[in-house]
């Protein structure tokens, strides 16, 4: 009995997972169970790629937590910062501890997550073994299938690392049934992650007939965000993202490239372009809304009616503090500098964003007329301003609470009106499924992460080569939001290109706002500031700042290097116990 609650002590495999049936004897007496596939059935060549598209399904979390998406909207964006829990205070409740870094170690989400990362990495270790037993595979899919598999471990296990910093390491060879009681929690986990990652870049092909699968160049822009994480390995993320902006290309063929128009990258009529390389796929009216974005049906504006999609639930609204940061000097270029506690300054007192702050819909209201970067308009719902083709944004009317979360609505990933029923899945409780792809890489990101490495390297002219590469894209004037009656600019747009990164230091600090500019509740901003070493100073700034709008105050919140990582869930703790599994420092 206690070899066998490997299945029950690692959360790997839940009872919909891999069921398989063993031979005995007495064959006569087998009766497979209901619904059960027999191992013959699972070593044949569409059992294994069945297995491997059940593995992919895994990416989005699905029987699980929102929360453990790769979105990691609140992980991610809401404690990076970016965005405020949004609704109101009794509304899943539970993410308020958490924007105020105070999650507990028995919160079900946060034991959700854990699971959902498990069940994905069980998957990719039956994969393994399927492929690896079959008779009917040919030496080239078996792989390509291991490949596939190993690139999404490697996921898997990026996602355990970077949350709670050790887990236990299980792959393929592990015998279930012997021995598991030696498996031990280990934050030594970057090695097994970059090995699965090289596996993969090494055999993978560059094609496939399928747009969503991992292909070479996937795997290299993993393996060098991997190398960029550990620090230390910077010359070895520069080398391979040299190689993959050089050579790369898309599963379906495309050259990696920058999508003319920054929209574009969040417009299912748009999913597979040359900037996405590596998304997850969503699908409609496939019987179940969850092959949609049903991690984001309740990050969408409040109350719209038929005026605006989804019509609930009002979570996930950009902060003050976010806005903010699109306000730009004269020349169209960031505000980097800083006031004498080491807080952003973003001039505010000469020149700040109007935030529409407790002003009802039907009540006049001066919009902003400072300049910005287009990429607020992509990225924050602001009132009066054109919010993608339904109308113009109209403040309170879709905001559920403004003194509790602000003014402010999610944008990106939100689907058009025009979509609605043919790029949606309106069959559950809410319109709020779309079906647009969900980037866990795309290309943006990795000219990016490639200039971070050359400015430790000291390359600082091939590093402004890839930042103004991004900031030439979002400068294209046609892809500024545009008034629907007029067509004139929503707002006075303005962006520039630098002509230098000045020194190191001053490099450093133009990339990291780039990335916030560019990447803003894509899920990345928390994890970044952790890497960079500087999530105390910005994350407490943030809560300063924003409590003094908004009448949560965070409950007096503040943000301490022990909240770097979350919490072992106390359950696996529970079932494991302290030999295998030790609670994170300050838990």
């Amino acid at each position: 009995m206690k070899k066998y609650q490997i299945l029950k002590r690692l959360s790997l495999v839940s009872a919909s997972a891999f069921m398989l049936t063993f031979a005995c004897k007495d064959q006569f007496l087998e009766v497979p169970p209901t619904a059960s596939l027999a191992q013959a059935q699972l070593s044949s060549k569409a059992g294994v790629e069945g297995a491997l598209i059940g593995t992919y399904a895994q990416l989005a979390g699905k029987g699980f937590s929102r929360l453990a998406a790769p979105t990691n909207w609140v992980w991610g964006s809401i404690r990076g910062g970016e965005s405020n829990k949004g609704t109101d205070p009794g509304d899943y409740s539970n993410i308020n501890v958490m924007q105020r870094y105070e999650v507990p170690a028995n919160d079900g989400d946060l034991n959700s997550t854990w699971q959902a990362k498990y069940e994905g990495i069980a998957r990719a270790n039956a994969t393994i073994n399927l492929a690896n037993g079959s008779k009917e595979l040919s030496a080239t899919d078996k792989t390509r299938i291991v490949a596939e598999a190993r690139f999404l471990r490697g996921h898997f296990y990026f996602e355990l690392k970077r949350l709670f910093g050790s887990a236990p390491y299980v792959d393929e060879t592990m015998d279930y049934g012997k021995g598991i009681e030696k498996v031990v929690a280990t934050a030594d986990l970057y090695s097994k992650i970059e090995a699965d990652f090289k596996f993969a870049y090494d055999n993978l092909p560059e094609t496939s007939s399928a747009a969503g699968r991992a292909n070479k160049w996937a795997a290299g822009a993993y393996l060098g965000k991997v190398y960029l994480y550990q620090g230390n390995k910077m010359a070895d993320a520069k080398a391979i993202f040299t190689t993959v902006i050089a050579n790369g290309k898309t599963t379906n063929g495309k050259k990696y490239g920058l999508v003319s128009k920054f929209a574009e990258i969040f417009n299912a009529e748009n999913d597979n372009n040359e900037e996405a390389i590596f998304a997850v796929q969503s699908s409609m009216n496939t019987g179940n809304v969850n092959n949609a974005n049903g991690f984001d049906d309740l990050n969408y504006p409040y109350n719209t009616g038929a005026d605006g999609p989804g019509n609930c639930c009002g979570f996930f609204q950009p902060s003050f503090s976010m806005a903010n940061a699109y306000r730009v000097s004269a020349d169209g270029l960031p505000l980097l500098g800083e006031q004498a506690d080491g807080t952003p300054d973003y001039n505010l007192a000469a020149n700040s964003v109007k935030h529409d702050y407790g002003v009802a819909s039907s009540a006049g209201f001066e919009e902003d007329a400072n300049p910005l970067d287009p990429r607020i308009d992509h990225t924050i719902g602001r009132r009066g301003i054109q919010y993608l083709d339904w109308i113009e944004h109209p403040g309170a009317n879709w905001i559920r609470s403004q003194p509790y979360a602000g003014p402010y609505s999610p944008k990106k990933y939100i689907y058009y009106k025009r979509q609605e029923n043919t790029l949606t899945d309106g069959s559950s409780w809410t319109r709020g499924y779309a079906t647009m792809n969900f980037n866990i890489i795309r290309f943006a990101d990795v000219l990016l992460m490639a200039a971070e490495a050359e400015i430790e390297a000291g390359s600082l002219a091939t590093a402004l080569g890839y930042i103004n590469q991004v900031r030439s894209r979002a400068a294209n004037p046609a892809g500024f939001v545009k008034n629907s009656k007029t067509g004139a600019n929503e707002a006075n747009y303005v962006i520039s290109t630098y002509s230098s990164l000045g020194d190191q230091a001053s490099a450093r600090k133009i990339v990291r706002m780039e990335r916030l500019l560019e990447l803003a509740t894509e899920g990345h901003r928390f994890f970044d500031l952790v890497r960079w070493g500087v999530a105390s100073k910005s994350l407490n700034a943030y809560l300063k700042y924003e409590s003094k709008l908004l009448v949560t105050k965070f409950g007096g919140a503040s943000y301490t290097d022990t909240d770097a990582l979350l919490p072992i869930p106390q359950a696996q703790i529970d079932i494991q116990g302290t030999s295998i599994l030790k609670q994170n420092p300050g838990y």
